[in-house]
């Protein structure tokens, strides 16, 4: 298959990650991308060094690079919107947030133009067949993360994701550094590498792809308990899912620090679920297999 991609993200961020990821595999099973996306955009340069195409997302451009495309796919909310109107092959939309924005004249024709949705979780699936969305339109594909060689040595400190965004729990992080030291990182491949635990607090979040890319690691989690998160983290088994309190979060860290034997048993757990459940084979064959649908519907 030949396959246009539309991304508008300027920053590499989850979702970028995971189309470059699926793009990545899709190439390597023999399937030809494109990539259109901001000019120098990091995902766009991290593509073309695989050997993929890539473009900038542009109107026109969008129009000749679907027409000589079998289908095109949609990563993020304003692609989306650029392809419902410009785009006559069947759009797939990939739908990683777990809010939905106002109905409107706008939305229903955008819903009304794709030919399949591709929900993170089931969280998010039923937030959009809520909306209206017949259940056979919308098709789970969790995230995947690449398997490190090696796991976390935990000879460093409890790490959390370094976040402004308020929906990311970033003055409920404030209050628990106030009790317990956490290092905010930056660069979390960097940080998870010695991790102890990886806290990852949201006031609303489609699955969590941090918390894999630790659980990866071998690092068991401290996750909120809503959203998406609870498709991601077992509780009890890879980590520990918390409310939103502060109190609750300096608990569970402080009861993980004070039990070796459990961590390392989360963190045996962790790893095997990204092995099982979320790895990158899985993102391309089930993506695929939604791609082959929309075909032929």
């Amino acid at each position: 298959m030949r396959i246009l991609h539309l991304d508008s993200g300027r920053e590499m961020r989850g979702g970028q990650w995971q189309a470059l990821y699926l793009i990545d595999g899709l190439v390597r099973s023999g399937h030809e991308c494109v990539l259109l996306s901001p000019a120098n955009s990091p995902l766009s340069q991290k593509a073309a060094a695989l050997g993929v195409q890539t473009g900038v997302l542009r109107p026109l451009t969008i129009v000749r690079a679907a027409r000589a495309s079998e289908l095109v796919h949609a990563h993020c909310g304003r692609s989306h919107t650029l392809a419902s109107v410009l785009v006559h092959r069947p759009v797939i939309v990939s739908r990683r947030v777990a809010f939905l924005s106002a109905p409107s004249i706008r939305s229903r024709f955008q819903y009304a133009r794709a030919a399949h949705y591709i929900a993170v979780s089931e969280h998010v699936r039923r937030l959009l067949i809520s909306r209206g969305l017949r259940e056979d339109r919308v098709t789970v594909v969790h995230d995947a993360v690449p398997l490190p060689q090696r796991v976390s040595a935990r000879d460093g400190e409890v790490v959390a994701l370094d976040s402004t965004d308020p929906l990311k729990g970033s003055a409920l992080l404030d209050e628990v550094a106030q009790r317990i030291a956490i290092k905010r990182s930056s660069d979390l491949p960097a940080d998870l590498s010695h991790a102890r635990l990886f806290v990852y607090v949201t006031e609303t979040e489609g699955l969590g792809s941090a918390a894999l890319l630790a659980m990866s690691y071998g690092v068991p989690v401290i996750a909120s308990n809503g959203g998406g998160l609870p498709e991601a983290v077992d509780d009890g088994v890879t980590g520990i899912l918390v409310p939103n309190v502060p109190a609750a979060i300096v608990d569970a860290i402080q009861r993980l620090l004070g039990d070796e034997e459990t961590v390392r048993r989360m963190a045996a757990a962790a790893r095997q679920a990204v092995e099982q459940r979320f790895a990158l084979a899985r993102l391309t064959s089930e993506t695929v297999a939604v791609y082959r649908k929309a075909l032929t519907c």
